[in-house]
């Protein structure tokens, strides 16, 4: 190789290199150098879905990414809203709420300033109790001690409704995932009903430890909350889910969605959401509730909008998203 030949196959290499930098410079304009992602309570696949995730988003991205504890899905709405977190984890029927200003939180405030990024996995909610207590189903709960999860947790919220629908009357008390786990087997409490994805931690460890019964719905129960409460679907939770489980448990569920501000930048949505939708099997190391976390599944949010970033990615996958869902 003589020297003109050298000198411009070096020069052609470093104009590929300094172009290739400024191309990477110009798609990180806006970057934040953190970021936090709102998951919930210790003991719930929230807490290690979300931390999960911001591992990978730091590993792969570049940025110093870490999961905060919180409420739940209600408060990581809010937080999202406000630009105090830029991902947040959040369950469907909280979010259409926080959407429309009936926020527990924030009552008054439409959250109009939130976007969808990206489906995660169905969370059903479902009980656990110790099983010399007999309790089988929610009427079985009448003027027991129940713990429904943190206050603005998907479950917090929903629980004191679904018993004042079913005529249940409950000495109910809030807590994290861990804390109602050691009450109840504490004797504490005499039941614990929570939404997570399956397998749940908390249970998990509790049918672990202890001789304990996972309950849902009676069918009489569970019609009557699908009739009520139309954001909810019918769920099956199969027997063996959990130790001791012989039975399915048939309960509702709800989609849970990352969300993110409609300020945070395109190209930082767009690869966020390009990271977690193709590389399903690192997912599942996380949490084996992302097996549904599938580009497939972004027809399970039916009013909020997507960030035209995660917009982006989908039309790349062939997938419309209707107008009314582009943000």
């Amino acid at each position: 190789m003589n020297n003109r030949v050298f000198r411009w196959l070096v020069m052609a290499i470093v104009a590929f290199a300094v172009a290739g930098t400024t191309a990477s410079a110009q798609d990180r304009s806006g970057w934040p150098r953190t970021l936090t992602i709102g998951t919930a309570s210790v003991g719930g696949v929230y807490f290690v879905y979300g931390n999960g995730l911001a591992s990978f988003i730091g590993e792969s991205l570049g940025i110093r990414a870490s999961g905060e504890i919180t409420g739940g899905p209600t408060q990581n709405a809010t937080l999202v809203q406000m630009k105090e977190h830029q991902i947040g984890l959040v369950t469907m029927g909280p979010m259409y709420e926080a959407w429309t200003g009936q926020s527990e939180l924030a009552p008054g405030l439409p959250h109009t300033d939130v976007r969808a990024l990206f489906p995660m996995y169905e969370t059903p909610l479902h009980g656990i109790a110790l099983r010399r207590s007999n309790i089988q189903s929610i009427a079985d709960l009448q003027g027991k001690r129940v713990s429904v999860g943190p206050a603005g947790g998907t479950a917090g919220t929903y629980w004191p409704r679904f018993f004042e629908t079913l005529g249940v009357t409950t000495r109910t008390s809030y807590s994290g995932a861990s804390d109602a786990a050691s009450q109840l087997k504490d004797g504490l409490i005499d039941a614990f009903t929570f939404a997570a994805g399956v397998p749940i931690g908390a249970f998990s460890q509790l049918a672990a430890e202890t001789d304990v019964r996972t309950f849902g719905f009676s069918p009489e129960e569970h019609a009557k909350i699908l009739e009520n409460f139309p954001e909810v679907a019918p769920y099956t939770i199969p027997a063996g889910t959990y130790s001791g489980q012989t039975q399915d448990d048939a309960t509702v569920a709800m989609w849970n969605f990352a969300v993110v501000h409609r300020d945070m930048p395109e190209s930082l949505a767009y690869e966020i959401t390009k990271l977690v939708l193709e590389n399903n099997d690192r997912m599942l190391q996380i949490h084996a509730a992302a097996r549904a976390t599938l580009p497939e599944n972004w027809v399970n949010n039916g009013f909020l909008p997507f960030h035209p970033g995660a917009v982006r990615y989908f039309e790349e996958q062939g997938i419309t998203i209707p107008d009314e869902l582009r943000g």
